[in-house]
């Protein structure tokens, strides 16, 4: 008790603040400990009661809080052991300048597992301590994990921030059913052979939906943006027709950009119709089935007049001649 109190009014020295910091730390584990046990115990019965359930792919998704509060567990097991060793060789500590090499892994550890428990106040201030005493690169050479950083691979595997592999959930969440009695619907290798399916079309969605390309799900293609709109619009609309009936647009622009350029061309079709009409109406003459002839009407109201070719042809010279002499006219020899 009075070296705690000692340690609480600094009036210790490094290496009893160091024993006291390890001990204060192995109380907190105890504590934690138990905390993340009831969880680790709580997720579990969540797994059994979906598994009862039917519910299997979402008994997958919690069991990966099982997995995750019992590399907690782990983790605190090995930083006991750690705080436990620095306990006993304090003195090692304060008489070097430079970690020792016998004590590289336990510092390094207990400082890469302070950069990742929050709910360690001990742990913080151990750090804080190796900080000071080592200084502020061999500390950030243990957060970051460089190299000879001497960090435990256990407890980097422990503290991974990673999600748990397919492999490993279900290796679990096999055994939970089997230790209470459950038979899965599905078996490993269809289940995983699903799920690699799955993550392909998601892969293929999401390479779809970014706005940078437009999507060809026919021939699971990428149309770069840079090329004619038209023909992005031709090639989403012959996708839509064997997907979902109606074409994919990038974005509500995109949508009314090919609307507009859908009714120009049904409007030029339209116009390109009416001339057509027309000139199927001038060229249908009942007395000449040539079609050579074209019947002009005055616009004072005279009967109607007929031109033949030959009639073009003058006043096809007739505007010549007036041109040459315009010419003839504007010419200006000074």
């Amino acid at each position: 008790m009075g070296k705690k109190l000692n340690y609480l009014l600094h009036r210790s020295s490094k290496a009893e603040k160091l024993k006291i910091l390890t001990s204060l730390a192995v109380s907190r584990i105890s504590i934690l400990k138990n905390i993340h046990s009831v969880r680790c115990s709580q997720a579990q019965s969540d797994v059994i009661q979906l598994l009862q359930l039917g519910r299997q792919e979402r008994a997958l998704l919690r069991v990966e809080h099982v997995i995750k509060e019992e590399h907690m567990l782990d983790a605190f097991v090995l930083v006991g052991n750690y705080c436990h060793i620095l306990g006993e060789r304090n003195q090692m500590v304060e008489n070097s300048r430079e970690c020792p090499d016998e004590l590289k892994e336990v510092v390094s550890s207990l400082i890469f597992a302070a950069s990742r428990c929050g709910e360690f106040p001990e742990l913080q201030e151990i750090r804080a301590f190796f900080t000071s005493k080592f200084g502020k690169d061999f500390a950030m050479n243990a957060v970051e994990l460089r190299n000879n950083c001497g960090v435990s691979p256990k407890i980097i595997q422990r503290l991974s921030t990673r999600q748990a592999s397919l492999e490993s959930r279900w290796n679990l969440l096999k055994q939970l059913a089997k230790h209470n009695g459950i038979t899965l619907q599905l078996n490993h290798e269809a289940f995983i052979l699903s799920k690699k399916e799955e993550g392909k079309v998601e892969q293929w969605q999401t390479h779809a939906s970014n706005g940078s390309d437009v999507f060809n799900a026919r021939k699971f293609e990428v149309i770069p943006l840079h090329k004619d709109l038209h023909e992005a619009a031709i090639g989403s609309e012959t996708c839509s027709e064997s997907v979902n009936g109606r074409p994919a647009y990038r974005d509500v622009a995109a949508a009314a950009e090919d609307t507009f350029e859908s009714a120009a061309y049904a409007a030029a079709a339209a116009r390109a119709a009416v001339e057509l009409s027309k000139l199927e109406s001038w060229n249908d003459d009942p007395d000449d089935d040539s079609g050579s002839h074209l019947r002009h009407t005055e616009l004072d109201g005279s009967p109607i007049r007929e031109s033949s070719e030959s009639d073009g042809e003058e006043l096809a010279e007739n505007r010549n001649r007036s041109n040459l002499r315009w010419r003839d006219k504007s010419f200006d020899p000074r």
